[in-house]
């Protein structure tokens, strides 16, 4: 591009920053969105997404141009600066998307009705009971392990116990819940 074009391309967005100069913004539209698409299909976008990102980056022209400086860069620097930058944008997008909030993973627990609330308060019951029957050892590595969340290699180092054992009497408290609590699996 020569130094004529590239001095009548920065008075344009000029133009449009200052007076939102719409015959300007059509001339940078002919010029920038064939030339911003191209360039965002060989970033590796699609077609379509090609298509939709280079509409934003104009519309990105038209919102921001009086943030241009053409003592900082060149019109075309900016314009496909803004074109790269909506393309990692949508990369990012692609890589994290966005939560559906209908996700059933997502949604409030329905309330219990009062025979299953009954039903959980009795397991409950059974399950205390049961921990309270565990020789000390077992009880003090299920409540570091199950209720503090904490990983066995941790509930080795603090209790000074070699990682294997702590795991066998996991194990063993597990068994021994499950007898006490009439699970055969």
């Amino acid at each position: 591009m020569d130094v004529g074009e590239a001095a009548r391309l920065n008075a344009l967005v000029v133009a449009v920053g200052r007076a939102q100069d719409r015959a300007a913004f059509q001339a940078l539209f002919d010029h920038f969105a064939p030339r911003v698409k191209g360039y965002l299909m060989r970033l590796g976008a699609g077609n379509a997404v090609a298509e939709d990102l280079a509409q934003d980056a104009m519309l990105t022209l038209w919102r921001k141009a009086s943030l241009f400086d053409p003592a900082k860069a060149s019109a075309s620097t900016w314009m496909f600066t803004i074109a790269r930058n909506l393309r990692i944008d949508a990369i990012r997008r692609e890589r994290r998307p966005e939560l559906d909030p209908n996700e059933p993973a997502l949604l409030p627990e329905a309330e219990r009705g009062a025979d299953e609330s009954l039903d959980w308060a009795q397991a409950e019951d059974r399950l205390h009971a049961a921990l309270a029957e565990l020789p000390r050892e077992q009880a003090e590595i299920i409540h570091l392990s199950f209720l503090a969340e904490k990983p066995h290699s941790l509930i080795a180092t603090e209790l000074g116990l070699p990682l294997g054992t702590v795991k066998s009497r996991i194990r063993l408290a597990m068994a021994r819940l499950r007898q006490a609590l009439g699970d055969e699996s």
